[in-house]
């Protein structure tokens, strides 16, 4: 009993001159780890906390236009329109690959294939009236595409969820608007078709946006 004792004794002061031995540089180096993580990890927090920002005031910017010039403006419509059916299909491609959850996954599905019809489904009208669909994104949708590609993996569903149910919002506001008050009979006929699609797409974001917060 008394060796084992020693021995533990022994061991414990061991330990705790390789402790005391310990170079100062490796103590330093250890610190400097610790510090660098933590001012990475509250960059981190800063920067998802700018983005989500971002996609709130971008959401309002949208809301407004959907109700106001686009609700009666073709050309804005249009424009509004083609590149909503844009970013709806980049932002669920990259929800696809970076999400690790079914539901998301399955909604982002439905939106390449739902969003990839309605625009091939609105081409026609627009050319009709003598309009050009949007070539590429504007500056505030292409900030939600790159506020999503740069969420962490942690925050990537909500920030994908939050941005869908704002983004549908505008969408139901701006086919509704356009259905009532549009000028061209095609686009008015072409709005009014989307609504029920673009409402149902909302019902299950705000489903699915509910299921996260749990």
């Amino acid at each position: 009993m008394k060796h084992a004792l020693f021995l533990t004794a022994a061991t414990v002061a061991a330990l705790s001159l390789a402790a005391c031995n310990k170079p100062a540089s490796q103590t330093a180096a250890d610190a400097g780890a610790t510090a660098s993580a933590t001012a990475s990890d509250a960059a981190q927090a800063t920067g998802q906390a700018v983005n989500k920002a971002q996609d709130a005031t971008g959401a309002a910017v949208g809301a407004t236009s959907a109700s106001t010039v686009g609700s009666h403006d073709t050309g804005a419509f249009v424009s509004n329109a083609s590149q909503g059916d844009m970013y709806e299909i980049q932002a669920a491609q990259i929800a696809e690959k970076r999400s690790k959850t079914p539901d998301v996954k399955t909604f982002a599905r439905m939106m390449v294939k739902d969003h990839t019809a309605l625009s091939n489904s609105m081409k026609p009208l627009a050319t009709a009236a003598g309009q050009t669909p949007a070539a590429k994104l504007d500056n505030r949708r292409q900030g939600f595409i790159d506020n999503l590609n740069s969420a962490s993996a942690a925050n990537f569903d909500k920030t994908y969820i939050d941005q869908q149910v704002a983004g549908h919002e505008e969408a139901l506001t701006l086919m509704q608007g356009y259905a009532q008050d549009g000028s061209n009979a095609g686009l008015k006929a072409g709005a009014a078709k989307a609504v029920p699609m673009v409402q149902m797409h909302l019902d299950k974001a705000k489903a699915i946006q509910a299921g996260l917060k749990t």
